[in-house]
């Protein structure tokens, strides 16, 4: 008999996910009614999450919107694929599979191949969602994404910058991207993950594939910056409460500029 994915939410991670995804919804007017919103499924923890607390939020009728569970195939094993296939039937997530050719696109390319792909994946996702009618796509980036992109632009590009919960499409007009994730922490959503015995895809992609864990870890900025944060929190018990309100509680009055396209503003002159 299949576990009851759903309960698990409601009685077990009420507090630490489920109420999280409807403030962020709320604070940053992530859906409306009458969206028609594709919830893009990469076949990870993250999106999967996603896709199961649309469901629930499509059946508890909170809002008037339309879902679909959109995932891309760019080109897995027939393994990956399988898997994918396996866990939205265990949360009853009727997902639509299309196929592309990404990773067979990327794969010679020796600068930035994730960079690449991750582009190309979006471009697509966008016009097979709007093809379907969708006005909105949501990703699975989740609070410790948001957290390690402020301090990965502060240190190593020296800019203060983060991953916005919504943006606009510049390319597909009228499409806008959202994160409902946006404050539930990836810690917890390795605990639903974990209670539940279920088991997600980690990158599948052939070049990762091709690369040992320790190589591929070792050459990840991103990675970097999690054991960063990792290690002060011995320290600083609120630590990433804090890297997430220096972008969010931003004193303009002790900053000595600003970058706003197309020009600088100056606070000391």
């Amino acid at each position: 008999m299949d576990k009851n994915y759903e309960l698990s939410i409601s009685n077990d991670f009420e507090k630490s996910i489920w109420q999280p995804f409807l403030k962020a919804i709320e604070d940053y007017d992530l859906v409306r009614d009458k969206d028609n919103i594709a919830v893009c499924i990469s076949g990870g923890k993250d999106s999967m999450l996603l896709a199961l607390l649309f469901k629930m939020l499509k059946g508890r009728r909170l809002y008037d919107i339309g879902v679909t569970y959109l995932c891309m195939d760019p080109g897995y094993t027939a393994k990956n694929r399988a898997m994918i296939e396996q866990n939205a039937a265990k949360l009853a997530i009727p997902v639509d599979i299309f196929e592309s050719s990404i990773f067979e696109s990327v794969f010679e390319i020796e600068k930035s191949p994730c960079y690449l792909c991750a582009r190309m994946r979006r471009g697509h996702l966008y016009k097979n969602a709007q093809d379907r009618g969708c006005n909105k796509i949501a990703l699975g980036h989740h609070f410790d994404d948001v957290i390690e992109t402020i301090l990965m632009s502060s240190l190593m590009s020296g800019q203060t910058r983060t991953m916005m919960p919504r943006l606009m499409s510049e390319n597909f007009e009228g499409m806008q991207l959202i994160r409902p994730l946006y404050l539930v922490a990836e810690r917890d959503i390795i605990s639903w993950r974990d209670k539940n015995e279920l088991e997600f895809l980690a990158c599948a992609c052939k070049f990762t594939e091709q690369t040992s864990s320790k190589e591929h870890e070792s050459d990840s900025k991103r990675l970097v910056i999690k054991r960063l944060i990792e290690s002060l929190e011995g320290d600083i018990p609120n630590v990433r409460e804090n890297i997430f309100n220096s972008v969010t509680d931003i004193d303009v009055s002790h900053l000595i500029s600003t970058k706003n396209a197309p020009k600088n503003h100056n606070f000391l002159k």
